[in-house]
Order: C-alpha cells, then structure tokens, then sequence
C-alpha cells in the first residue's frame, strides 16, 4: 500500500549516485553494517498478541481511553471505512497485501468489502457481513446514493445496493489508477464538502450528476489518506512528511494543466516530521542506515506517514477539535499536530515533544487510516501484521529483519479502536432520515453528523428542504450550519446568485471564501453583470484577492472584456503576491505570451512575483513540448516502459519532470544524461540524502529523503533494469546512450555485498 509503505521511492532513478572510490571506506560502513545487524539480533521475538493483550500495550494521551471496536476474525486486513446512516462500518480488507516477503498470491481475488453492524445497542458491532468478494486488492470506498464506489485497481466501480447485496455494476474509470504499484495508487474517494470526491496520489475528482458520472482534474495530491478540514480544504501526506494540504478550496486553481505548483496548493503544513516510538523500531526498510534509527534504536523521523485526519468529532473535546491526526505503521504510534489559520494560510505543530498522542509497545500494531465517528470518537484502522513493506522496494536488511523475528506471520488479524475520553461510553449514532432531522443535522457539533446529512438531502433529492435552506443562508451567526446549506443547495441545484450576493458583502470571511468558491457552478449571462461588481469591489480584501483570481476563468467565459479588467486590477494591486499571481495565472492556460505581454508592458520590473513564476511557467511548458514520448522506445524497451509506470512514474510522474514533495525530475537531469554506472548503481542500491539535479537542491521535507533501489527485487533481472534505465534516458528530452545487462552485472560485481544507499557526496 503506497502510504503504509515503511520507505517508497523517493527520489527516483533521476539521481544518479555512482562508484565508491575508496575501498577502505567501504569496508568500514560494512563493518557498521554488521554490527548493527548483530545489535539487532539481541532484541528477541515480536510475538502475535490477542486484540486485548494488544490494547495493554498501548500508551495514549493523559485524559483518553482506546477501546477496542473489532477484531479477528470480524475484520482482517481493514485498510479503508466509512459509516453509512444506520451507524455500521463498511470496512475494505486487503487480504491479498504482501503474504510474504515476495508477495506470493498477491493477485488472488481474496479481498472484501464487509458490513460490521452493532445489533444490541452496546456500541461494540456483533454482525458481519460480507458485502462484496473476490476482489483484487481493493483499496477504497464511498458511499453515494444507492449504492457504492468501490476502488480495485485499476478501475473505479460503481455497485448498486440492493437491500445490502450488490446490485448492477457501473464502471466509473477504467484508468482509476494507471500505472504505480501497490504502494503507489490513488486511494481515498472522500465525498467533499464542496460535493466532488476526491483522493489521494491522483490529480481526479469525481461527482455523480445524475445517472451519468463526471470526472475532472485537480490538484495532484499525497500518498495515502485524505481528509477535510470545515471549510472543505484537502490535508494529505506522503509517507515522509507529517502533514500537507490546501490553504484554498479544492476545487479552484486547476484550469492550467500546464501550471505547476500552485501556491497555496500542496503546501508543508507541518515541517516537523520527528516521531516519538516507545519502542525499538528496527523492522524499518532503512534501519541499518545512521539517522534512520536513533541511539535507542527508535525511528527518529516519519518513513510511513499516511491515513491523516483533521478530527471534527466534537466528542475529544475542545482542544482537540480541528487537529491534524496521522497514523505511522512503521514507528506504531499516532501523532497529534495542531492547526492555525492565519488569514488563508494554514500552519501546524506537534502536540507535543518527546512523546506521543498514542503509541504501542506492539510492533504488529499497524494503523494506516484514521476516522471521525457518528458517535464524535476517533476510529482507527489497525492491519495488524508484521510486514508492512512492499515487495517493490523491500530491503535485504529487512528481508533478513522479517525472517529472524518471524514478522511473515500472521495474516488473519485486524482490528480496529476508537479513542474517547476516559470513562466514556458511547452509544451507537442511527441518523433520522426524515427531511425536517436532516435539515436541523446540518448545524450539529459532530463535522461527520454535518457531512453525512448534506449528503443524504442530495441523494435523496430533497428539494423540499429548499426554502428552509434559502432561510438558513441569512444565518451568519452560525457560520458552519450556512456553509453546509450553502453546498446543500448547490449539490440539489437550487442555488441563485440573488441569495449568495448578500453573504459576499457580511462580515466573517470564512463564509465569504465558500460563496466566492460556489460561484463558478452558478454563473450565467443572466446575473454575470451583478457578480462582476461585487468581485470588483471586494478585490481590495487580502484575504479574498486568491479566490477573485480564481474566478477569472468562470467570469471570461461569460464577459471576456470585465474578466480583463479585473485580471488588470489584480495584477497591479498583488503584483508581488504569489498566491493572487498563480491565480491570475491560472486563467492564461494558451495565453501566456501575451500575459507577460500585459505585465512587462504595465511595469517592466524583472523581479515581480507574478513575472518570474509565469516565466517558470512558459518555460516548463517549452520544455515539454521537447519532450514528447517516442511511440517507438516503448516498443524497444517494453520492460523497461513498465517498470518505469509501475515504480517510478508515482514520484517522478509520467511527464519525468517530478512531483512536488516526492521527487525531483528525470527529465534533462544530468544525472539521467551523465555517467551511466553511476546512474546503474543508483537504481540497483538506492539512494539517500540530498542531491543537486541541474544546479537546483533537493532534500527533505522538500522532498522524501530515500530512494530505495530495485537491484535486490526478485521481479527484476538485470535485463530488466538495464532497460529502464536506457528507457530513462533515452525518454522526453532525454538523449544518452544505451545500458546494457552486462553494465548492470558490472556494477553489482563492483558493489557485491553492498545494501546501503549511495549518497550525492560520495560519487563526487
């Protein structure tokens, strides 16, 4: 699973790291090697705990109880949930991930989506149901309508539900994730407040109109896991970064296909990426590496962040409301991170220093995904299991790791917790789906209890509701309840501008963001005129200046010459601001000649924000129409054209010019271009550390810190990589010359015995 991963691929085959040229040293990093491994071998067994022997091991915040909810054989494998009305869980298991350490049986047809009900009323489910089976690593699900999205890759299904069997199947996307492996596929499918799905490691979103399904890009996004905060802004991760996200609404800022790294986009909401473990932490891909571990053996910093949440549960209290929770496999814990808004921007810490929110002596304790609850708790997802790892990019070290200490085992267990106030009980939430409860649900303390209200009025159609919704927008008083009547009426299409114009001109700003946000989906020729003054006059508000930007492209396309003027106001007013200049930007998809046009004629000042990041813009865009893909180099190398879609195109993307917070380009890299054992040696053992890629620095948290290599795959012969890497450089505007397989069993000779990542320094 790409974000449970204990390391992925973080920097990709670009960065190339060459020959060690000193023997010496090589030997004395082997003897470090050795003795770490015969450290390691002290520490013992990791035994197969019982669900309530397991919860003893835990240690969680002063004030907070974890109970257990589930266990085997009730739930095996749960890597995704999500609770329907009547307060069950529909929970993904994916059997079928990683049995052993080559990943025997992987394509077995053994995954189910199951159905865990709580008859008796005691808050703890007694009734399993499986729902749908035989399905091939399934990792994600969304309940919509009457029925469901299911996510098996590579496609995206939509079942029927009938009376809780699966009715007529739909196919959504047939490219729901293309390429990547495992660890590295879309994932996610959460309903959005703005009533799109979105997901994680994908640049799609998705929305039910009807009986016909539409999907559109966005902002590419995190690893594994994705969550919303109240105002419907999108926090994710990847596994090496705490926490990132969107200072706007997810839906604005992706009209220029073109345009990279939005700002305010896919920002590093919490930098400090160090964890707290409360025990030894050495079944990690990298933990014969110095830093990886601490003195104590401990993981000193994320290497499997994933399944964040920004808890809306009301239930944990006040202080708790609005923290960014995120779950770490590798290290068995879970942190806390606190958020702030300072105007748009979104910034965050950790609760806490030196330890944790919760944390298990129990190395199988394996949470990948974490919920908010109709009953306000904090639900996690525990695979329970010793391997955690890929088989892609899975270590000799930790091969060995998992053999001496029996890790292969189990693969039948999975539990899953909730955490809640000490001494609290909680009782199963059912949601009264009667119209008039509905309407008062979308003001309730409980973000889940909001969320799924809003969504059952617009799959149900309740357009009766409508006038109480109009009412409900002239309360401002109560911000939360308005913005979700506000997208109540948008997701039943009964939204007039008439009724939003007077909520632009109120004081809270918060309420101001959603009504600029909705406003695309309501234009029209009939009220264009009147929108157009009321952005016009609200330009000089610096909090609202991005989202003016972003409605450009929605108002050109009904008034050309009034989208002008307001573009011009824009950029002499936020000139030197790069969140209004990606905007504006974002409006010049095909016209950005011209835009420079208009600002080097207006000032010609060469450091204005707004001229740099568009001629960053116009130069990224040059460069790909160089490096278009030759038809006929997949033909020449077909295995190296796969490998590269299933294990480097997930961080370096598809275009090989990389992907912000995973990995730096391939495409004109002169490590790619340069000497080509260095690149072979990078690609067969990994590499770690920062590196200069044509004269830019990449490194952590900028980008992940690791790149494990594929030299020690099973899947892989040398032939293989010998053509990914010719594929590489021969790809885009890429032009060296070719690797052969003998260049490959070359260099392995010249590294035999080696596991540790090369780094840049060492190849200087």
């Amino acid at each position: 699973m790409r974000n449970i991963n204990l390391m992925h691929c973080g920097w990709g085959i670009v960065l190339s790291l060459g020959m060690m040229s000193c023997q010496q040293k090589g030997q004395q990093e082997d003897k470090k090697v050795t003795d770490s491994l015969l450290m390691r071998q002290q520490i013992g067994p990791s035994p197969v705990l019982d669900a309530k022997t397991a919860l003893q091991q835990m240690q969680v915040e002063k004030g907070m109880e974890v109970q257990l909810v589930a266990a085997e054989p009730q739930v095996m494998t749960p890597v995704a949930m999500t609770f329907d009305e009547k307060g069950r869980m529909w929970v993904v298991e994916m059997h079928g991930y990683m049995p052993d350490t080559v990943g025997t049986g992987e394509d077995i047809p053994s995954g189910k989506i199951v159905i865990l009900e709580d008859t008796n009323g005691d808050g703890i489910p007694d009734n399993r149901k499986v729902f749908l089976d035989s399905l091939v690593l399934p990792r994600a699900i969304c309940l919509i309508e009457n029925g469901l999205l299911v996510a098996e890759p590579p496609k995206l299904w939509f079942v029927e539900n009938n009376q809780d069997t699966p009715g007529k199947r739909t196919l959504v996307d047939d490219k729901y994730t293309e390429g990547g492996n495992v660890e590295h596929q879309p994932n996610g499918l959460l309903r959005g407040l703005d009533n799109w799905i979105y997901n994680a490691k994908s640049d799609k979103r998705y929305r039910k109109q009807g009986t016909k399904w539409l999907k559109e890009q966005t902002h590419f996004r995190g690893q594994w896991g994705i969550t919303q905060d109240n105002y419907g802004r999108l926090f994710y991760n990847n596994n090496s970064e705490n926490l990132l996200g969107d200072f706007f609404s997810p839906g604005l800022g992706s009209e220029h296909p073109q345009q990279r790294n939005v700002a305010g986009y896919d920002e590093n909401i919490v930098p400090d990426n160090k964890v707290y473990p409360i025990r030894t932490n050495t079944g990690v891909n990298r933990g014969y590496m110095k830093g990886i571990l601490d003195d104590s053996l401990r993981l000193a910093n994320f290497t499997a962040a994933c399944g964040p949440l920004v808890y809306r549960g009301h239930l944990l209290g006040e202080g708790y409301e609005g923290n960014a929770f995120v779950a770490e496999p590798s290290a068995n814990l879970i942190k806390r991170n606190i958020l702030t808004d300072s105007g748009y921007i979104v910034t965050g810490h950790q609760a806490y220093k030196g330890h944790e929110f919760l944390a298990s002596k129990d190395e199988r304790f394996r949470p990948v995904s974490l919920y908010d609850g109709p009953d306000g708790a904090l639900y996690i997802l525990d695979m329970y299991r010793g391997i955690i790892q890929h088989k892609t990019y899975l270590t000799p070290y930790l091969k060995a790791e998992i053999k001496a200490r029996d890790l292969s085992d189990p693969l039948n267990c999975g539990r899953i917790y909730r955490v809640v106030p000490q001494g609290k009980t909680v009782t199963p939430v059912h949601i009264n789906t009667q119209p008039d409860s509905l309407f008062a649900l979308l003001d309730h303390p409980n973000g889940w209890i909001r969320d799924k209200a809003q969504q059952l009025i617009i799959d149900r159609h309740l357009v009766q509701l409508e006038p109480a919704l109009h009412q409900r927008l002239l309360q401002t008083d109560k911000p939360l309840g308005l913005i979700h009547a506000l997208w109540t009426l948008e997701g039943l299409q009964c939204l007039q501008y008439k009724e939003v114009a007077p909520l632009l001109r109120q004081g809270n700003p918060y309420i101001k963001a959603q009504v600029l946000t909705v406003l695309p989906g309501i234009l029209h020729r009939g009220n264009i005129a009147a929108a157009i003054a009321d952005l016009n006059a609200a330009v000089p508000n610096v909090f609202l200046a991005p989202y003016i930007a972003y409605m450009l492209p929605a108002v050109k396309k009904l008034d050309k010459v009034a989208a002008g003027k307001l573009e011009e106001q824009l950029i002499k007013t936020y000139a030197n601001d790069k969140y209004v200049a990606d905007g504006v930007i974002n409006n010049a998809a095909d016209q950005e000649t011209a835009l420079l046009k208009q600002i080097t004629d207006w000032n010609p000042d060469t450091t204005l924000v707004i001229r740099q990041r568009l001629e960053r813009v116009i130069k990224d865009i040059a460069n790909r129409k160089k490096a278009r893909m030759d038809d006929a180099l997949t033909k020449e190398f077909p295995r190296g054209n796969l490998i590269f879609k299933t294990v480097c195109q997930t961080c370096h993307g598809a275009d090989g010019d990389g992907i912000q917070s995973l990995a730096p380009p391939l495409n004109q890299s002169n490590w790619v271009n340069g000497d080509k054992n260095k690149l072979a040696a990078i690609v067969l053992y990994g590499l770690t550390g920062p590196v200069m890629v044509n004269g830019k620095v990449y490194k952590s948290p900028e980008i992940n810190g690791d790149m494990p290599g594929i030299g020690n795959n099973d899947e892989f012969s040398d032939a293989d990589i010998a053509q990914v890497i010719s594929f590489i450089r021969n790809a885009w505007s890429n032009k060296a010359s070719k690797v052969t397989e003998a260049d490959i069993v070359k260099v392995r000779q010249q590294y035999k015995g080696r596991q540790k990542s090369f780094t840049a320094e060492e190849l200087k």
